[in-house]
């Protein structure tokens, strides 16, 4: 998961006000809905101790129109008087209402909630071209059209020697189209980033064109045997086919990245690439060694208190360590939150640790594939670890 969009929160001192509201219902009083909740939420942030300023910029932010189509919920971080960051949630928050006044951003619950879900592209695939569609979590748009040449397309019964050249003809005017459709779904998935290709429609041209993907496309293509370009088409289990290639995706890349993990855990050359643990973390956050954070937020040390300066490598696992890191006034914070940001600012990946996973990795619910490995000596949060 990437989380560069959040860098915004990291360029200015706290306090943070932090809001997940859900959004989902829209009727007739939805309007009378939004402005009693962002009167509940302001009272909510004066009662832990907000300015009156940035209370007054969340109300005009959950009151403002017009929000975009889909949205389940919505999240607004803001601090001195500002609003920085308010994106839509593609998933109903668990509250109607989740309001925290505190040190950093809570963003722990923008890890289940926000709009992470694997991007699909979509192409509707016939023997004369194709029609793109990106379906991102907070609904599809249309990503282009492929139109490949339109004769000829069609075989025909006979068998004398004009006809078979037509149908070479035919057959060539075939692998050319899919061709273009390949082209242009490369060039489409460089631009978007899509993390799944999925092509629908003519069984033989689908095929044809998922041939023709370059190779490090390959592992991203899913076929489905449901929808077509044809207008009126049915996308009901398209729609299905999409979602379960969504979610096999996740599920995927998840174990993939835990075996990492594993592995990296007892190398064979003894110096462990991985870290678990409140202290190792803070160690590697300080020193930038962080590559992918793990975070598994039903874990007990996620709302552990840690110490925290300004910058994002300021931490510490005790109050007076945070005088040796350069911040005279250390405040606290909790370690999932502190490790984010500092895995944001460091250009790290994180991954969201789903509960269902079998095991408890990692230990605790926070876990790092780090840069580089411990060396064999005694490690600073080896050291904290032994004197308890």
């Amino acid at each position: 998961m990437q989380l560069a969009f959040l860098t915004s929160l990291f360029d200015r001192p706290g306090p943070w006000a932090s809001v997940y509201l859900d959004t989902s219902q829209v009727d007739e009083a939805a309007g009378e809905r939004r402005e009693l909740q962002a009167r509940e939420v302001c009272r909510a942030l004066v009662d832990q101790g907000a300015d009156r300023a940035t209370g007054q910029a969340v109300y005009e932010a959950l009151t403002s129109d017009p929000r975009p189509p889909g949205e389940q919920g919505r999240a607004v971080f803001a601090a001195h008087g500002e609003v920085v960051l308010d994106p839509p949630l593609a998933h109903r928050p668990l509250a109607p209402a989740d309001v925290t006044w505190s040190a950093l951003p809570r963003l722990g619950p923008l890890l289940d909630l926000s709009a992470q879900e694997p991007v699909a592209l979509v192409a509707y695939v016939d023997r004369t071209g194709a029609d793109l569609e990106l379906r991102t979590p907070l609904g599809g748009r249309p990503a282009g059209q492929v139109k490949g040449r339109d004769w000829p397309v069609h075989r025909t019964a006979s068998a004398d020697w004009s006809e078979r050249h037509f149908q070479a003809g035919v057959e060539n005017t075939w692998e050319h189209n899919a061709a273009e459709i390949a082209g242009a779904l490369a060039e489409s998935e460089a631009e978007t980033g899509a993390d799944l290709i999925v092509l629908a429609g003519d069984t033989r041209e689908r095929r044809s064109v998922h041939g023709r993907l370059p190779v490090d496309l390959q592992p991203l293509v899913v076929e489905s045997e449901h929808g077509g370009r044809a207008a009126g088409a049915s996308t009901r289990l398209l729609d299905e086919d999409v979602e379960a290639a969504r979610q096999e995706h996740l599920r995927r890349t998840a174990e993939t990245e835990l075996d990492r993990f594993r592995s990296a855990r007892s190398p064979r050359d003894g110096r462990p690439f991985a870290a678990e643990g409140i202290p190792a973390l803070v160690e590697a956050a300080r020193e930038h060694r962080i590559e992918e954070l793990l975070i598994r937020t039903e874990g007990p040390d996620a709302h552990r208190e840690v110490w925290v300066g300004a910058e994002p490598d300021q931490l510490a696992v005790r109050r007076s360590e945070a005088h040796y890191l350069g911040e005279r006034e250390p405040v606290a914070a909790r370690a999932d939150d502190a490790l984010l940001r500092s895995a944001v600012m460091a250009g790290a990946e994180v991954l969201r640790v789903r509960p269902e996973t079998d095991d408890d990795v990692p230990v605790g619910g926070l876990g790092a594939l780090l840069r580089w490995p411990y060396e064999e000596a005694e490690s600073e949060a080896a050291r904290e670890l032994r004197e308890g």
